[in-house]
């Protein structure tokens, strides 16, 4: 049965102020969860909205470069391709080029998906090193201060496409997901893992992304074709972040509420 949860979601009229609403949401958790305990543990996507972000975070003439406790953020990725970083579909690659190499963080604090190797080779040592970075024991899971999502125009989410295996996977933190209509595999945190963020935010952008995110969360629940449905944070609340165009088909195109029962 799904939770309950109520979804806020922000609207910006162009994509340069969603990435500008993305920056300041990442800045100001990495600010909270700092301050809280000491340390920000945040997971972030590939595409084109972060990488946008990504710049403006990097951009030392922008306040949140000067206000990022840099030295406090430990970054995590949602998912990964199966490619080498230095691949152009690398989502570490193409944050590590936007954000890493302009920024103070040592190698430690980066906690990269090895896409490069065997994909369930991948998986594991992914998980393991999140288990190392978390100090969890036994059946612990993680609670990240932040997840950053995307979602797809066939309703996937991080790489829990439609119909694939991964939707299936309850024990794990991090699992291998073959994914047929692309012929290739992906690396991916598990969707009970993802709801257990402490903040779990959809950016969205693109008349594109209009229909399915309608769908996904107005049309009926059938997260086997809508994976992004099985995103009901535990906390009881999720917030989207749109542009215009994604947001033109929602109930209030310029931002509001909805009640997920």
């Amino acid at each position: 049965m799904a939770r309950a949860v109520t979804v806020t979601y922000k609207v910006s009229p162009t994509p340069a102020e969603l990435a500008a609403a993305a920056a300041q949401v990442l800045t100001t958790h990495v600010l909270e969860a700092a301050h809280a305990r000491g340390i920000a543990r945040i997971a972030i996507s590939g595409g084109t909205t972060p990488k946008a972000m990504f710049a403006l975070l990097a951009d030392r003439a922008q306040p949140y470069f000067e206000r990022m406790p840099w030295d406090k953020l430990q970054l995590f990725w949602v998912d990964e391709r199966s490619v080498p970083p230095d691949s152009k579909d690398s989502n570490y690659g193409n944050t590590r080029a936007a954000l890493l190499e302009q920024v103070p963080l040592r190698p430690e604090q980066i906690h990269r998906i090895e896409g490069e190797l065997e994909p369930e080779v991948a998986a594991s040592r992914y998980e393991a090193a999140i288990r190392s970075a978390f100090r969890l024991e036994g059946a612990e899971t993680p609670v990240f201060d932040l997840v950053l999502l995307g979602m797809g125009d066939d309703g996937h989410t991080a790489s829990l496409f439609p119909n694939t295996e991964a939707i299936h996977e309850l024990g794990r933190i991090v699992t291998a997901n073959f994914v047929p209509k692309l012929n290739t595999w992906r690396i991916t945190l598990t969707w009970p893992v993802i709801n257990q963020g402490r903040e779990v935010v959809f950016l969205i952008e693109s008349s594109q992304k209009a229909k399915i995110l309608r769908e996904v969360f107005l049309g009926t629940y059938d997260p086997e074709a809508k994976p992004s449905q099985l995103i009901r944070p535990s906390t009881g609340h999720l917030t989207l972040l749109l542009d215009a165009a994604a947001a033109a088909l929602m109930p209030n195109p310029s931002g509001g509420f909805l009640e997920l029962a």
